[in-house]
């Protein structure tokens, strides 16, 4: 590189008990670099990352770590935070009852003598920040009522705030809308001319071939080569993550069509708060289809997946019938009583119990299946657990770890696991796959098909259109919670999409 190292990482080995988190890392960063860490979810690269950011402190792993030069001895957050380092992790750390401008100078407010905080100094200088980085936000207002994509900028614009040399970034636009992810990259490029560094860990190939200098693939815990961005391709980025090389990225395989499973019509749904939210939706979905839903953010698409689930809205008008029979709103423990399961786009708010361990969070929505007399049966709830872990090849030391320190692929696995255990006839899939590998997606397309293929329904409600059309039999797009388009597989193009996407309803 053309620039001096800031950062170097050493033969770096993690273990915790039962596993061997890190085996042998090592990578480099230079002043004003962007490099990008990729591999898939189990990797290494959280680990890596707390062992970076001091959470894994000095002493508890083999190893070294320099930054600018020096051996790091960081003892927690504080410590790296004083050497320039600072992270931006993917689940956010922001209070949503203070302001944008509180939140940024949290813990390191600009104070008046006598030690109280100069609030007129406070909002102008996060107004000043909030500029320099191009994020049209008020400093006034509250995080609490801004969107996920919108909060996340909020954190990366703390982190800035701080002056850091070094910034580490998770994840950072798994919750953007497109035009968030450009400002994002351009706020990236703008700190690389600054001769800031930034570690760029991200699972969209796409971003880190438009904005990293340099790429470091982690497999199994180990460093298996760093690459000049543009002397590689994505196919062989892809291959040195998973170990193998990957064919179709979206392998559907259509099944035959049968009977209607569910039938929704003209459906409107209005909020806690008595806004009309949903509007008019009316489609049907068979057995061995794949209904793909698509649309921007709050377009409707969460929530009509909640509302069918029974867990969100009151419904105004309409009709719900599942395999022909009505289904009530309001209930989820019918809904999944009746074969119809969903798969939350939130797993961690929503789909997991994060203390608990593997066994506890697959058996939550299926225990009455397991119980004998008012008495879990032990050795079938452990047995046919330890089957579905097989089959969707969660990596975990055993059913009794804790599914909070997972990786994100391998909780998403747990919550698709925990809905599959019901015997759903329709499955809805929210987001299935953001936060997740090339790898864990394939493994979750090929469970697509194997569901449609024994005759079951899918509804796949994606953010990416290249997944919506690879992986959909046919597509929906919503527009300000209506029906913006109709598409079939063979019609479908990015371009009708984002139209129905966009137009005016």
């Amino acid at each position: 590189m053309a620039f001096a190292m800031i950062l170097r990482a050493q033969h770096l080995v993690k273990k915790f008990p039962g596993v061997v988190a890190l085996s042998d890392v090592s990578f480099d960063l230079a002043e004003g670099e962007i490099h990008a860490l990729c591999g898939e979810n189990g990797a290494g690269k959280s680990t890596l990352i707390k062992l970076l950011s001091g959470i894994h402190p000095h002493g508890s792993y083999e190893g070294r770590v320099e930054v600018h030069g020096e051996e790091a001895h960081f003892t927690g957050i504080a410590d790296a935070g004083r050497a320039g380092l600072s992270v931006i992790y993917q689940e956010l750390a922001l209070v949503d009852e203070m302001t944008v401008a509180e939140n940024i100078f949290l813990g390191c407010e600009p104070r008046r003598w006598g030690g109280w905080v100069d609030w007129p100094r406070m909002f102008q200088e996060a107004r000043q920040l909030l500029q320099r980085f191009e994020v049209d936000l008020d400093p006034a207002a509250q995080v609490g009522s801004l969107g996920v994509g919108q909060k996340q900028l909020v954190e990366i614009v703390k982190a800035l705030g701080k002056n850091s040399k070094i910034l580490i970034l998770d994840e950072p636009t798994a919750a953007l809308a497109e035009h968030e992810v450009q400002v994002l990259l351009n706020i990236l490029q703008d700190l690389r001319r600054r001769g800031i560094a930034c570690i760029y860990i991200s699972h969209k190939l796409e971003e880190v071939f438009a904005i990293a200098d340099r790429i470091t693939v982690l497999r199994d815990g180990r460093s298996i080569g760093t690459y000049v961005t543009a002397e590689v391709t994505r196919d062989a980025v892809i291959a040195h993550m998973v170990g193998r090389e990957l064919g179709d990225l979206f392998p559907r395989r259509a099944s035959s069509v049968g009977e209607v499973l569910l039938s929704v019509r003209q459906l409107s749904v209005r909020d806690e708060a008595g806004r009309p939210r949903l509007h008019d939706l009316s489609f049907d979905l068979r057995a061995g289809e794949v209904l793909g839903i698509g649309g921007l953010m709050g377009a409707g698409r969460t929530e009509l997946l909640m509302h069918l689930h029974g867990a969100w809205g009151k419904r105004t008008q309409g009709s719900v019938h599942l395999k022909g029979q009505a289904l009530p709103e309001g209930n989820p423990s019918q809904t999944l009583a009746a074969g119809m399961a969903l798969v939350s786009e939130d797993r961690r708010r929503y789909g997991l119990v994060l203390e608990e361990a593997i066994g506890f969070n697959l058996s939550l929505s299926s225990l009455g299946q397991i119980t004998r007399g008012g008495f879990i049966d032990a050795n079938q709830e452990q047995q046919r657990n330890r089957v579905m872990v097989d089959q969707l090849k969660v990596k975990a030391p055993g059913l009794e770890a804790v599914v909070g320190k997972l990786s994100g692929g391998n909780q998403q696995k747990v919550v698709i696991g925990k809905a599959l255990l019901t015997h759903p006839k329709v499955v809805m899939l929210d987001e299935p796959t953001r936060g997740i590998d090339v790898g864990a997606k394939l493994e979750i397309y090929e469970l697509i098909n194997q569901l449609t293929a024994e005759g079951r329904a899918v509804i796949l409600v994606s953010s990416e259109l290249p997944e919506l059309m690879g992986m959909s039999d046919r597509i929906l797009m919503l527009n300000a919670g209506r029906l913006g388009g109709r598409f079939a597989r063979a019609e479908a193009t990015p371009e009708k999409l984002m139209q129905a996407a966009v137009r005016a309803p």
